[in-house]
């Protein structure tokens, strides 16, 4: 078995890499570990809460203990499917804040600014929603990833944006577009009421061409000979040989682990395991980030929530119009409006996001016990708390260890009390008084820092947006994994390319700028100019410096 170019991995980046080396006519073998993402648990939106929670597409990967959130440990899933995580995510579409990627190119990812990654963007987007408000002019029409927004039927979503209106916050008619911050509709990654996937949108057509093929396989380390990347090593010793290069498409948590099994990471914790160390990189596995939020949940006065269909009979009915129309409630994830705002005067860009949805559940499809609810998950969007991926053995089949030390520093719980407090504010305006009956989460007790701090502790739940751990930067950068071109220092013929290369988390949900990482790296992996660089200006709060809305 080989190929020019073998991708470990068919998840969001990984996906876009194939697509983009096979339209050019690159003999492209993509190796996924887990199996097809066939059946209504996956392809139906409004079905979202059962892949994650199903081993047979899920990893099922935990953190340790956290120390700072009473040791609890918390959910990491991660897509063992083609598709990989975008086959089982909530398909929220969220480029990110133009100046996260400005902060990326200041650290020593040139080249990764929002004026080179903007064009990426428009590249991947197939925008269904022109004609109907947003940016148009900031949106791409004719790429693989079909995105949209949901219908917004439900009186509760306009209410949401009311009331951000009410509270004296910015309204944005398209977050993904000149102006982020503000409340408005959220967007999708659904296209003709099916998720729309990497793998829908990138592997299968990839696949149709003669020069792409995907195999199963556990890969366990890439074989490293004089220095270079020559092929991978898959569990029960198979090697799949690379004419012209390895790429790492295996997502955050698994991308470290295989380049530390294959002796390129911390040389005292690969010897401590007994893994030869090939080259020294202390950065592999290190700068782990999340987005860590909480579900403020209302009681609803009206019984108009999606708690009315949460019955097996509305549920059958639900997916039986799915299954013959793609049409209906199936056909959304049900996350139609949403915020990104900022926490305190002097914050230059939204630093809060909030998922609206009109049903008080958590994501292992949990309803409120109280019955008909709504809920806005919230969170700080860019923590300073760091953690770490590292190997528990040498054994391949040993899960890693992961620990994000979520809620380290003070910062972090200062902010996740913010979140808290202008959330109720939000619920309190006048938009909400026909709907608002009384806060089931936390609860109106909770209201002094320690109270606050408590229920954090007790309730945090990942956003599941984890990324980080082959940081991208400067070669002279002792923590650096990889180059701006997404090679790995030390060793010739091999990238990562997924949002392990992430240098600092960006606003929002991750799919998208993962399937944009791949979009870009593909054309340095063909040694082609990049996309002529973008002369947009984003829009950021004239008084930012004094004002917080």
């Amino acid at each position: 078995m080989e190929a020019d170019y073998v991708i470990v991995g068919a998840g969001s980046a990984g996906c876009a890499v194939a697509f983009r080396l096979a339209e050019a006519g690159k003999s492209v073998l993509v190796i996924e570990h887990g199996g097809t993402d066939a059946g209504p648990f996956i392809q139906m939106p409004g079905a979202l809460s059962y892949p994650m929670n199903m081993a047979r597409y899920d990893w099922g990967y935990k953190t340790e203990p956290e120390p700072h959130l009473g040791g609890r440990r918390l959910a990491c899933p991660r897509g063992k499917v083609i598709g990989g995580s975008s086959s089982i995510n909530g398909m929220v579409y969220v480029r990110g804040h133009a100046m996260d990627f400005d902060h990326w190119d200041e650290s020593g990812a040139h080249g990764w600014s929002f004026a080179d990654v903007l064009p990426y963007f428009k590249r991947m987007e197939n925008w269904d929603d022109a004609g109907h408000g947003g940016d148009p002019a900031w949106r791409g029409t004719n790429g693989p990833m079909h995105v949209r927004r949901g219908p917004r039927d439900n009186p509760l979503f306009s209410a949401f944006v009311a009331a951000g209106q009410q509270a004296g916050y910015q309204v944005t008619d398209d977050y993904n577009g000149h102006r982020q911050e503000g409340f408005g509709p959220m967007e999708q990654t659904v296209h003709n009421g099916t998720r729309w996937s990497a793998a829908n949108a990138y592997l299968r057509p990839a696949l149709k061409r003669r020069n792409c093929d995907l195999m199963r396989g556990l890969v366990e380390r890439v074989l490293i000979e004089e220095g270079r990347a020559v092929g991978v090593v898959l569990q029960g010793g198979q090697i799949v040989r690379a004419r012209a290069e390895v790429i790492l498409a295996a997502s955050s948590i698994n991308s470290p682990k295989i380049l530390m099994l294959s002796g390129i990471g911390p040389a005292a914790h690969l010897a401590e395991h007994g893994v030869d160390v090939v080259v020294d990189r202390p950065g592999v596995g290190a700068n782990l980030q999340d987005h860590l939020e909480m579900y403020i949940q209302m009681a609803s006065k009206q019984p108009i929530t999606l708690y009315k269909h949460w019955n097996l009979i509305s549920k059958a009915m639900i997916g039986a119009q799915w299954l013959f129309t793609r049409t209906g409630l199936g056909a959304s994830n049900q996350f139609e409006s949403a915020a990104f705002i900022r926490s305190k005067a002097g914050v230059a860009y939204p630093d809060i996001q909030y998922h609206f949805l009109p049903i008080a559940v958590r994501y292992d499809g949990q309803a409120a016990a109280e019955g008909h609810g709504f809920q806005a998950h919230t969170g700080p969007m860019r923590s300073p708390s760091r953690g770490a991926v590292t190997l528990r053995s040498a054994n391949p089949a040993d899960d890693p260890v992961i620990r994000f030390n979520y809620m380290s520093t003070e910062q972090d719980w200062e902010d996740f009390r913010t979140c808290i407090r202008l959330t109720r504010e939000i619920f309190a305006q006048d938009a909400f008084a026909p709907f608002v009956k009384h806060e089931i989460q936390p609860g109106a007790d909770y209201q002094s820092d320690e109270e606050l701090n408590d229920v954090i502790r007790e309730h945090a739940e990942s956003a599941y947006h984890p990324c980080g751990t082959c940081r991208m930067g400067a070669r002279d950068d002792a923590m650096s994994v990889v180059d701006p071109e997404g090679r790995v220092i030390g060793v010739d013929a091999l990238r990562v390319v997924d949002s392990s290369v992430f240098p600092r988390i960006t606003n929002g949900n991750l799919n998208g700028p993962s399937i944009m990482t791949g979009e870009k790296m593909s054309d340095h992996i063909l040694g082609r100019d990049p996309l002529a660089r973008s002369n947009d200006e984003p829009w950021i709060h004239p008084a930012w410096v004094t004002m917080q809305r």
